[in-house]
């Protein structure tokens, strides 16, 4: 690696320690290697001088050659502006500057050919460009110029303090000035030839200064394929060097336990996916590596079958096994559901949360230690130092996002070895995500719905539709079915949330009157014993409507429900749009979804109702959310390494990300430690890649 990229920036000429100090605090650049990774956000195309008689009403960056006649200066109210009248053979138009202008006027000189560049506007009748760049005729025609000019990131801060695009172009021309455009490959002969890419000192050059529209995505194709192949190889040997080293506990047999409830208490036959699923999993607990899998799974897939199973091999090898659940809720709900499955099993298994009694406690830790207990199930309460295990063998993790890696390892500290782990989510996260944030991670994916099911009718329809839709509810509620009617919360204004939520149950309420139905409502401000209190009355079939904000979205199972209404739908994410509607559609009869809105809808909402009603594919929502959000959004802030990309973005550039990733898996499968000749410069950058963390801080 070129050594004197690690050059601090504030040696680059034309930098010095004040504008050194900014680059630092606003783009976090701090060494000549970090400046070449500053990549320009856009390009202004500066082949075409237009003619004033030319100019379009588009708002668009234009350049135009003549020059200035003259100033005047306007006063508005309090406000002042400078004026400047410019002329070309075709006509004339405004310059406008709100500050700095003491400067322009000593400093442009009047009836000289100037070339002006900027964004035009229309006004009374007239074009006029506000604070344009302009340089001289004389002094345009001299410059290194590129016939496109890049327009690099900026902060408000750097533009107050003088630090232009014009000076950000200047400091790079400079710093490929002292390093000679010299770059050293990081890319091996082999796949430079295979892919037909440009060298590095080439694509660098053509990304800061391109010439042209196709060395521009050459060189762009060219950065974006580097970044995503050290990222792919950096996850693929961290998967490797993870079954290498880090011995898991063999479970070499399966036993009674598994067999037992196999063959004798399956409440149904597994799908083709699940058994494929339990299969990979059964691999590699008997393989002697640490298993780290994640398992996905829309709503309703049948994913808690498949942990039960897994922690049966764990129990069938001598092991304990533990269940962790982001809510209470959902804790309590996983519980229950193992221990309906594991009635005839002579198993021990426990809950442990917040609300759990200090006697509880007392016992849970005490069992726990003499093995006698064998499933613990629990939120992460589980991760208290108190919590010690005999021997855990298999750890479980359901809904992993909302948990942060910290809280991930301290799992791992419970006993001598670490358990195997497996992730559990019903939030289907998009391939392209998945080979990022989880690409050191084993993925299994249940794609189908256990028989009998039948897929969620999707509809949506405005407020003026209400009297309609009110009577079908109606008809379900003679049919004996049960109802969810869920209202949008925002954080920012609970007081607002909960007047629409009380304003939407008396409108219920009058809707339906009582004794005939009755109603349950659950809310964030309610005690968590109220709200269980509500959740029961509703489970057990007492009330008929469930009146909720989005406190249901995980985890509540209600197979008699059968209708989901989601009011304000348009101010929900698609994610959560799809976990509301995965409520219902549990049990056989034919389940409904009905997004109700206001006609007022913005582009993005009518894409995310379009994708609900057409689809009910997670994977699908996943990738269209995906789309709509960015990454950063999707995966919260514990995973915002996807973030840390430079050039590439794992959305648009998908198909380079696959393209790198099959190459890194490629040159891995034949060469795992890097050793051969052609693999040299790859396996010295990614250790340079590791030393200097700068390009990117991969979290994992």
């Amino acid at each position: 690696m070129n050594t004197k990229l690690q050059t601090p920036i504030d040696y680059l000429k034309g930098v010095g320690p004040n504008r050194a100090d900014l680059l630092r605090k606003e783009l976090g650049i701090f060494t000549y290697q970090d400046l070449i990774n500053l990549f320009p956000n856009r390009y202004l195309d500066r082949t075409q001088y237009y003619k004033i008689s030319q100019l379009q009403r588009n708002n668009a960056d234009v350049q135009i050659l003549g020059r200035l006649v003259g100033f005047k200066e306007v006063t508005q109210g309090k406000k002042k502006r400078l004026v400047g009248t410019f002329k070309d053979d075709t006509g004339a138009m405004e310059l406008v500057w709100f500050r700095g202008y003491k400067w322009i006027k000593e400093s442009v000189k009047l009836n000289t050919d100037y070339v002006i560049f900027g964004k035009t506007n229309w006004f009374n009748g007239v074009f006029n460009m506000p604070h344009p760049e302009m340089e001289l005729l004389s002094e345009h025609e001299k410059n290194l110029r590129s016939a496109m000019q890049p327009v690099y990131p900026s902060t408000e801060k750097l533009s107050n303090k003088g630090i232009t695009n014009r000076v950000m172009s200047k400091i790079m021309q400079q710093l490929f000035l002292e390093t000679q455009g010299k770059f050293e490959e990081t890319l091996s002969e082999p796949l430079l030839k295979e892919l037909k890419l440009l060298s590095k000192a080439e694509a660098l050059f053509n990304v800061h200064f391109p010439k042209n529209q196709e060395l521009l995505a050459r060189a762009q194709f060219r950065l974006k394929f580097e970044e995503l192949f050290y990222i792919q190889l950096q996850l693929i040997l961290k998967n490797l060097i993870h079954k290498s080293k880090i011995k898991g506990f063999t479970f070499d047999k399966v036993g009674t336990h598994f067999n037992t409830f196999f063959k004798h208490h399956l409440p149904f036959n597994l799908t083709g996916a699940q058994k494929r699923v339990i299969k990979e999993i059964r691999a590699d607990l008997g393989s002697n590596a640490q298993m780290n899998r994640l398992l996905q799974g829309d709503v309703g897939s049948g994913k808690t079958i498949v942990a039960l199973m897994s922690m049966l091999i764990a129990l069938d090898n001598g092991f304990q096994a533990c269940l962790m659940a982001p809510t209470e809720i959902l804790a309590i709900q996983h519980y229950n559901g193992l221990t309906e499955l594991c009635t005839d099993l002579n198993i021990t298994i426990k809950l442990l949360t917040g609300s759990t009694t200090t006697s509880e406690r007392k016992d849970i830790h005490n069992t726990l230690e003499d093995g006698s207990l064998h499933i613990l199930v629990g939120t992460h309460a589980l991760l208290e130092d108190k919590v010690k295990f005999k021997n855990l063998g298999l750890a479980i993790i359901d809904e992993q996002h909302r948990f942060g890696v910290a809280q991930r390892s301290k799992l791992w500290h419970k006993n001598t070895s670490p358990p195997h782990i497996l992730v559990m989510t019903a939030t289907p996260i998009p391939r392209t995500l998945a080979m990022s944030v989880y690409g050191d991670l084993d993925i299994s994916i249940i794609d189908e719905l256990p028989p009998g099911r039948q897929p969620i009718k999707t509809v949506h329809r405005y407020d003026t539709n209400r009297l309609k839709v009110l009577k079908f509810i109606k008809d379900e509620i003679d049919k004996g079915r049960q109802i969810y009617i869920v209202y949008p919360l925002i954080q920012e204004s609970e007081n607002m949330d909960y007047k629409d939520l009380m304003d939407g149950y008396e409108s219920i309420a009058r809707d339906f009157p009582a004794p005939k139905y009755q109603i349950s409502i659950v809310h964030g401000q309610m005690k968590p014993a109220d709200k269980d209190y509500e959740m029961q009355r509703f489970i057990s079939g007492e009330t008929q409507i469930m009146v909720a904000t989005t406190v249901i979205e995980v985890g509540v199972n209600v197979p008699n429900a059968s209708v989901m209404i989601i009011e304000s739908a348009e101010r929900f994410g698609l994610s959560q749009l799809h976990q509301l509607r995965g409520r219902v559609g549990r049990g056989a009869e034919q389940s409904y979804c009905i997004l109700m809105t206001s006609h007022k809808l913005s582009n993005d909402s009518k894409t995310r109702l379009e994708t609900m009603v057409k689809t009910s594919d997670g994977f699908e929502i996943a990738e269209v959310d995906l789309k709509l959000r960015g990454p950063g959004d999707i995966m919260g802030t514990q995973q915002s390494g996807v973030l840390n990309l430079k050039i590439a973005d794992i959305i648009k550039d998908n198909d380079i990300l696959k393209l790198a990733r099959y190459h890194a898996m490629t040159i891995l499968k034949t060469d795992p430690r890097l050793i051969q000749p052609e693999h040299r410069v790859i396996l010295n950058t990614y250790q340079q890649l590791s030393k200097y963390k700068n390009i990117w801080n991969y979290i994992s």
